[in-house]
Order: structure tokens, then sequence, then C-alpha cells
């Protein structure tokens, strides 16, 4: 069948029916490849993806329509793999390792997590409900979905980037759940704190009067502020979706920038949290006081010919995100940076709380991510989990990689679950 036809050619040929389908829906005020009655987006067109993945829905999630996609559902009585996406993606970020893992023997899925794609039932206003998008609410819309798939536990539970912190706390919180979990790029340093052996102490804790981490960065020479700052602001959002360069090219800037594709992304430890210490890493993370993230990354667009060498994001495969993401805009991604204070104080409910389920770390070599918080990466090996069986930094990948190298992060996920 298409014997004349390449693969990519096919997926190009079919990316761009789906998307004509989709300029029309939006015209017609019905967003998506294939809308529904209630005007909310269907299930990913034919041929978007590989062979053995499903897109699919799963109504009544803790208030959500959730759109996931699963691999391995053929068969009864597969252990359950739960793959949690960052930002700004997608469950298509998992699209290449979900088969591997499916011919392991498992059951895969992987959510459009709150306030991403075609999941839908969260709110996309600034001043709407942002503390549905604390991390503890996040973690009941991945038991939720564990259990309406019909599973009371799984073998693991996989996050990358923002999904990382999120993967964390649902084994703090349920271990009987989460039988083991794979962190990847942002490392988890543990559970908060509280003050002990303060009761016959009649001295209370001094706050810092000093000028904070934000403040410092904006008195550098060069002025500079911290990414997650400026996702918090009302602006970023806007910024980002009507990018001057348009999504398309936003994106991807963005990812090139993050990626091993860019020289350079060399990372090391930092030696503390000081700005002249953060300003040491790239502008995605650290950036110029003035610009926004368009702006930032718009500096790094790679070329047309290292665009044309791309392999592992090729632009008909791109084009699933910005068309995503210039349907929904990035603020229900953006909400996850907002939410942090709102849900502190429940967080404390688990203080002193380790994994002790086994754990593995999966990184790329040349992402920043590992080394981003200070100390981070150490105190995940060292207290936050207690039976880590590796930390690996992937050779020939930056913050993606799981889609910069797929075989390499399947291998890694299953020899992790072959040897519980």
């Amino acid at each position: 069948m298409h014997s004349n036809m390449t693969r990519r050619q096919l997926l190009q040929k079919l990316t761009f029916a789906a998307s004509v389908g989709m300029a029309s829906n939006l015209m017609s005020g019905r967003p998506g490849m294939a809308a529904d009655e209630t005007n909310e987006a269907g299930a990913y067109a034919e041929g978007l993806l590989p062979s053995g993945v499903r897109s699919r829905f799963v109504n009544g999630v803790n208030g959500l329509r959730m759109h996931v996609l699963e691999a391995g559902y053929e068969g009864r009585n597969r252990p359950g793999v739960l793959l949690l996406h960052g930002f700004p993606e997608l469950a298509y970020s998992w699209r290449n390792v979900m088969v591997p893992l499916a011919e392991a023997g498992f059951h895969v899925f992987a959510p459009d997590q709150r306030g991403y794609g075609r999941t839908t039932g969260w709110d996309d206003d600034y001043d709407g409900d942002l503390a549905s998008f604390r991390r503890l609410n996040i973690v009941r819309d991945a038991l939720g979905l564990v259990f309406a798939l019909g599973h009371q536990s799984v073998a693991t539970v996989v996050g990358h980037d923002f999904g990382s912190p999120i993967a964390a706390w649902c084994a703090v919180i349920r271990p009987d759940v989460f039988q083991s979990v794979a962190l990847m790029s942002a490392p988890f340093s543990g559970t908060p704190s509280l003050p002990s052996g303060t009761a016959n102490d009649p001295t209370q804790p001094v706050a810092s009067s000093g000028p904070s981490l934000f403040d410092q960065l904006a008195a550098l020479r060069r002025p500079r502020k911290h990414y997650q700052r400026y996702y918090t602001t009302r602006g970023a959002d806007k910024n980002m979706r009507n990018a001057p360069q348009g999504i398309h090219a936003f994106l991807r800037a963005y990812y090139h920038y993050k990626s091993a594709d860019w020289a350079g992304n060399r990372p090391f430890r930092l030696e503390a949290r000081t700005a002249t210490e953060m300003a040491k890493m790239p502008t995605y993370y650290i950036m110029d006081l003035a610009d926004g993230m368009a702006e930032t990354v718009a500096k790094h667009m790679p070329s047309a010919k290292e665009i044309a060498a791309n392999s592992w994001l090729p632009d008909a495969e791109l084009r699933v995100y910005s068309e995503e993401f210039a349907r929904t805009g990035f603020q229900g991604g953006l909400n996850w940076y907002r939410s942090g204070s709102i849900g502190a104080a429940e967080q404390q409910l688990f203080a002193g709380r380790t994994i002790d389920q086994p754990s593995i770390f999966i990184s790329g070599a040349s992402d920043w991510g590992s080394y981003q918080s200070p100390g981070a990466l150490e105190r995940m090996q060292d207290t936050a989990c207690t039976d880590m069986r590796g930390a690996y930094m992937v050779e020939g990948a930056g913050h993606w990689v799981q889609q910069e190298q797929p075989e390499q992060t399947g291998r890694l996920l299953i020899d992790f679950l072959g040897a519980l």
C-alpha cells in the first residue's frame, strides 16, 4: 500500500489534508480536525499516529473530557504505563515510545493533561479557576484516568518536564497505585518540610529581608528575568500565541533552541541559586528582561537546511503542535506555573514523605533541565527517592529526550520495568 510514497510523505499528505479540514472547522466555529456537535475537537485524523496507537476520549475524569493516546489496548490484564507530558507539549510527544512499550507487554496511555490539547473541562481564562491547576488536583486527574481505564494500579508513571513533578507526587501520595516512577528532565527535590522542635522555642524565624532572586536578575548589568516568572504574567500567552513570526515558527525555534540540535546546549552544575550563577544558563531559562519568549527564541531560529534535516520533529509532526496551540492557546499550561503557591499548604500534608518505590531518572545529555534548580538532582538521588535505580543522561538529546531519542528512551524504560 502506498508503495511509491514514503511514510514521511504519507504523513505530510495526511497532515495537510487534516489541516485543511481544521481551517474549515475554525471558520465555521468548529475547532479541531473532526469537531463534534458540542464544539469540541474530535480524535486525531487517521495517519497522524504510528500504527498501534489510537486517539480516544475518556469522559468524567475529575470534571474533564480527557483526550488520550493509547497503545497495547488489545490484550486483557496488561499492566498499565501512564505517560505525562510537560510544557509546551501534548500526549503526542510520547508517540514514538508507546508502541515499543506496548510490544513489551504493557497497556500504555498518555493524556493531553489539564490545560492542553483536546482535553476539555478546564478554564482558559487568566482570571479564571486557577486552583484547579494546582499539583495535587492534577494528580487527581491522573488517578481518575487510571481507574477509568480499569486499572487499580500501574506498573509505572512516567513524567517529562512539568509532568515529572506530577509523576513524583503521584508516587508520593498513592504508592499503592503508582508502583514505580520514571522522572524525565526535571529532578524531584522532595516534599516540603515543616518546622520541627519549635514548641518551646520563643524565637520566631525571621523572613529574609534581602532582594529576591528576581530582583537580583533584573539588577544585573545585562538585566534578566526567570522564565517561570515570565510565564506567570498576563501577557505571556498572547506573546507566544500571537508571535510575530507565527506560532509554527515560534514552536520550531522553541523546540530547536532547547534540543541537542542547538550547539550551545552544554549544561553543567551551577554552584548556587544566585543571579550570577543562574544567568549562565541560556535565555530560554534566564531571559533578557525586555524580551518575551517569542522574541527570545526568534534569535535562534534554525535555518531552512537545519529544519529539513530534523528527523525527530519534521514539519508535518510539528504542525500537530502548532495547530493545537493555535486553537487552545498556552494559558492552560501557563496556569500550572501560576498555581504553585495555591497548592503549597496542602503539600505540607506529605512533609517528610519520600518516594520509596523503584525510580529512575532520564534526561538528555544536552538538557539544562537537569541543572536549572541547583542541588535538585543531588537531593533527588540522595534523599527524595530511596530506591533510585539509575540516572541516565542520553547522548544526542536535549530537553525533548523522548522525542529526540525515542529508541534509547524506550529501551531505558523497558529495561527499568523488566528489572522490577
